[in-house]
């Protein structure tokens, strides 16, 4: 099967390797929005059927496929592939794409494989199409193979968090949701969810007023882990910034307010509907510009297209939330913690500490606040989530913490890693970094169920992850593939998996070889 993807002219390309892509093709035609992945795993399941290959789907959906030790490999212990079936659905506005039902429509653009509209859905379809690939790859030999295809990934990690202990047979897991080429990951940010919500009183609007609509729009966005420390803009933040300070100098009425699509995802936009005084609507334009100047100065090298505009829109609604819960709300947005709280000290250029405002709505008077934190250590993750809660508490809202999961400590002296350190150097002539990554992979909840794993986690170049433009670089996928497949054929050649078995020895002996 050959997967053809239309470049930039309008033509079609055929991408190496083809079977990475030809899956890949598979995921971006089936929608697979989180807790939306049964048509895919159907398909997928199909597709095993065909190939001879085991399956069994668990109580939380997760797809297990199964595939027997090549010839001589037998009695080596297993390998388990791991991905993720869901994908991140984000989309610029004024896009017309149903994620529900609509295909990816993806292009080729300088060598990377690019959704310039939407999320592309590499994350973590390329890590689903590798494992795929490698359970289809005639001649490859490999010990006996699992791959785990989890469910809502995104959106709570519940296939993860549902596994079974037991479930899994491997020694060694490989996940392949990390996007960065050239680093093995040993260890990932665990994560806590946090909701405020608030029921405003309403009141009437005085007589003399006028709708307005302003709207934060042109911001980057991105992975709320990976990129946090970029210092790119935060919708809502900047909306609620600005509505406090047009509340200082007017008489403006809250009625409506939403940005944000996902906790996982920093905000690109937001909008408010507020009703001004006539002769202070009349008047706004220049507040506007002055403030869409500041920002774009202020983000001019983060998040340059920031925008900021008012519309004047139709008939008033009547009614706005008071004075008194206007004044709460929007201090309580702008004064949350949001972005970086804490960098590693072990891990250069890591964040250690985070939270993403993600997502805000109000709605008919009805408030609800959305943050995602994140930490290397998961004491410091409950203890900034608890700081956020409280915030929201003595603003006189309601709050809760939920959506826990364990971060990945990380293990230097894995025999798994030093293996693939030798193969990573063997293939490309140089050392791998280690490195950990403020994101949550599903590592730390498998390491749960399943602690006699030994897990590394590396991957393609993908950037834009979570947000529209997403795309990942062609020529890393072509080297995960290579590495991915001398990986399992070095797992299978071991005499006895000294590197499984004997941390410590293999780790020595791959230092005297990368010198």
């Amino acid at each position: 099967m050959s997967f053809l993807i239309a470049t930039t002219t309008g033509n079609c390309a055929d991408i190496q390797p083809n079977p990475v892509w030809a899956h890949f093709a598979t995921l971006c035609a089936i929608p697979r929005s989180s807790l939306h992945e049964a048509a895919l795993r159907d398909h997928l399941i199909g597709w095993a059927r065909e190939r001879h290959i085991g399956f069994v789907v668990d109580a939380a959906g997760n797809l297990i496929l199964k595939k027997p030790a090549s010839h001589g490999s037998e009695k080596k212990p297993g390998v388990i592939l791991q991905g993720h079936l869901d994908m991140v659905c984000q989309a610029n506005a004024g896009t017309r794409h149903d994620f529900e039902r609509d295909p990816i429509r993806a292009v080729v653009r300088d060598g990377w494989v690019v959704a310039e509209e939407t999320t592309l859905g590499a994350d973590n379809g390329i890590g689903v199409a590798l494992a795929l690939a490698a359970l289809e790859e005639p001649g490859l030999s490999h010990p006996p193979l699992e791959v785990l295809l989890t469910v809502n990934e995104e959106s709570g990690m519940d296939g993860a968090r549902g596994l079974a202990p037991g479930a899994l047979q491997g020694r060694a897991l490989i996940n392949l949701d990390t996007e960065e080429w050239g680093h093995f990951y040993l260890g990932c940010a665990g994560g806590v969810d946090v909701e405020a919500r608030h029921t405003c009183t309403q009141q009437e609007l005085p007589p003399g007023s006028a709708l307005l609509r302003l709207e934060v729009s042109g911001l980057r966005g991105g992975h709320s882990g990976i990129d946090i420390h970029l210092g790119r803009g935060n919708a809502i933040k900047l909306l609620a910034e600005a509505l406090r300070d047009l509340s200082a100098h007017t008489d403006a009425r809250l009625i409506e307010m939403k940005g944000g699509t996902a906790r996982n995802a920093i905000p690109r936009e937001a909008f408010a509907v507020c009703a001004l005084p006539v002769a202070a609507a009349a008047n706004i334009e220049e507040w506007v510009l002055h403030r869409h100047e500041s920002w774009r100065q202020r983000f001019a090298e983060a998040d340059a297209k920031v925008s900021f505009a008012c519309k004047h829109i139709g008939t008033l609604p009547g009614r706005a939330i008071s004075r008194a819960d206007q004044e709460r709300l929007l201090a309580f947005l702008d004064i949350a913690a949001n972005g970086v709280a804490l960098v590693s000290d072990k891990f250069p250029g890591v964040t250690d500490t985070s939270s993403n405002l993600g997502v805000v709505a109000l709605e008919r008077g009805e408030f609800r606040a959305t943050f995602k934190v994140r930490s290397l250590h998961d004491t410091r993750a409950d203890a900034l989530a608890s700081k956020l809660a409280a915030h929201a508490v003595s603003y006189g809202l309601q709050a809760w913490k939920g959506g826990a999961y364990p971060g990945w400590a990380p293990n230097p002296a894995s025999g798994l890693l030093a293996l693939c350190q030798r193969v990573y150097a063997a293939q490309f002539g140089q050392p791998a970094n280690v490195q950990v990554i403020h994101a949550g992979l599903e590592c730390g909840l498998l390491a749960a169920s399943h602690p006699h794993l030994e897990m590394i986690s590396f991957g393609p170049d993908i950037r834009g992850a979570h947000a529209p433009g997403e795309r990942v670089e062609i020529a890393s996928v072509g080297r995960c593939w290579e590495l991915l497949k001398a990986v399992l054929q070095e797992l299978a050649a071991q005499p006895a998996h000294p590197c499984l078995d004997n941390a410590s020895a293999c780790l020595s002996t791959s230092s005297r070889r990368l010198g």
